[in-house]
């Protein structure tokens, strides 16, 4: 018996059928532009970076070789967009930026959004700075300028100077009139900003808001009066929290006498928390930036002072070992359980530690709740301490055939591991109290700690009860 096929949802029929590799580039793709850039195919490269948002357009190049880059951004010429540059890492950036023409860069310079311009524009140097400054016409000039002025990392280097503000005596039929006249208004923007007669933000108004009430109401009927703004000296660590903290897509940005300077949207927080998200990954394992396409010369140069750091470290912890010598001459089996002790204490630190670090960033641990985050991982180093000295005990008195060498690695793991949980809370909070970034400092801090308690405990009771 047939049955009739059931009816088809039209208002579904738009939607494309999204693969899971439809959003940025495949493999296949960077080896045929690799391919097509030896054999000097013009066409064939053009074809294939043709359609690709900005975004992939800066994957693609850091998939490449730099003589591929190079190739690739010369074979481009003027169609290559310059906010492809906004969305490279730092050293990519930098290499591109010094093989394109200046009057290159000056020329698309002023066609990109204010924030964008000056994220590209203050990674030259001040003489290619200065080159294209007399290149720009006098507003964009003096928009880089004043933006160059403001502290690195602060509000007024990421904020968008192009926004809508209007007059707080505006219906919303005026409101829509001008937007639809004006010729300076951002590309995408999400509200519109009343302001006082000194310019002053008073309110704001959600485009969306806007457009569905009717033209003869004032904005100031509809407005929101809670303005969340900003500082233009405000670090941005600050502005990303600002927007987690209270759901943003937009703020807008004042100068120290409260005039309306320029926006901060969501699209900016979102790199500001990548940056500073990787900033504290690298910071806690000693590395100051991403060294993925930095030279060998210079990534070896960045590392080697946080291991010479890190070496001064583990000579205190062999000094400690020094000390029982003797006890690890006559008992052999110390020296092949000694690494355990410190291992589990190091790993253990770490969870805590980077527990800690993370809160301390997203400010979820402060002084009110410190002592309740510390109490609680004294509790689970405890725990963790008595289960793992269980085990550890009965293999090494398996192993050995020793009940005591079982006990004394049992007592051992069971003091490192609480210690490890004490300096992976207190490490970060004290130096956070001092002022001191605790994704810098911490990790040399706890090693030290684990290791020094470790093989002290372990050696220590091994002297006093099997000598």
């Amino acid at each position: 018996m047939s049955q009739t096929p059931p009816e088809r949802d039209d208002s579904e029929a738009w939607l494309p059928e999204v693969q899971p590799e439809a959003y940025g580039i495949s493999g296949d793709l960077v080896r045929a532009v690799s391919e097509a850039l030896e054999r000097h195919d013009a066409a064939e490269i053009r074809r294939l970076v043709a359609d690709l948002h900005e975004a992939d357009v800066a994957d693609l190049l850091e998939n490449l070789d730099r003589e591929e880059r190079a190739q690739l951004i010369k074979t481009l010429g003027r169609d290559f967009d310059l906010e492809v540059l906004t969305y490279l890492e730092v050293p990519v950036r930098e290499e591109i930026i010094e093989s394109l023409e200046l009057r290159q860069l000056a020329a698309q310079l002023s066609d990109l959004d204010s924030d964008d311009a000056v994220d590209i524009f203050e990674d030259l140097d001040e003489e290619d700075q200065q080159r294209i400054l007399a290149a720009l016409p006098k507003a964009d000039r003096l928009v880089l300028e004043e933006s160059l002025r403001f502290p690195e990392d602060s509000a007024g280097r990421i904020m968008q100077r192009e926004l809508l503000a209007v007059p707080s005596s505006w219906t919303v039929g005026e409101t829509i009139d001008y937007m639809r006249a004006a010729k300076d208004l951002p590309d995408d923007f999400y509200d519109l900003y009343i302001v006082d007669p000194k310019h002053q933000p008073i309110g704001y108004v959600p485009l969306s808001r806007a457009m569905r009430t009717r033209r003869p109401v004032k904005l100031t009927e509809i407005m929101n009066e809670e303005v969340r703004t900003i500082p233009v000296s405000m670090d941005q660590e600050e502005v990303a929290y600002l927007f987690r903290q209270y759901g943003l897509v937009s703020a807008p940005v004042v100068d120290d006498a409260g005039r309306l300077v320029g926006v901060v949207t969501v699209d900016d927080v979102v790199h500001i928390i990548d940056e500073e998200a990787e900033e504290d990954l690298l910071k806690l394992a000693g590395v100051q930036e991403t060294d993925l396409y930095s030279a060998v010369l210079d990534t070896t140069k960045a590392r080697f002072t946080w291991l010479l750091i890190n070496l001064f470290t583990a000579v205190a912890a062999s000094v400690v070992i020094g000390f029982f010598e003797g006890t690890l001459q006559q008992i052999v089996a110390l020296a092949v359980l000694m690494p355990i002790v410190a291992s589990m204490g190091g790993n253990a630190g770490t969870q805590t530690l980077t527990v800690a670090v993370r809160a301390l960033a997203m400010r979820d641990l402060s002084a009110g709740n410190a002592l309740r985050f510390v109490g609680k991982e004294l509790l689970v180093g405890v725990a963790n301490g008595i289960m793992f000295a269980v085990v550890a005990g009965a293999v090494a008195w398996l192993w050995f055939d020793q009940p005591m060498i079982g006990v004394i690695i049992a007592a051992a793991m069971l003091i490192n591991l609480v210690a490890a949980a004490l300096s992976g809370a207190l490490v970060p909070l004290g130096l956070e109290k001092v002022g001191v970034d605790p994704a810098v400092a911490s990790s040399v801090v706890l090693t030290t700690v684990t290791d020094v308690v470790g093989f002290l405990a372990f050696l220590g009771l091994a002297s006093l009860f099997l000598l």
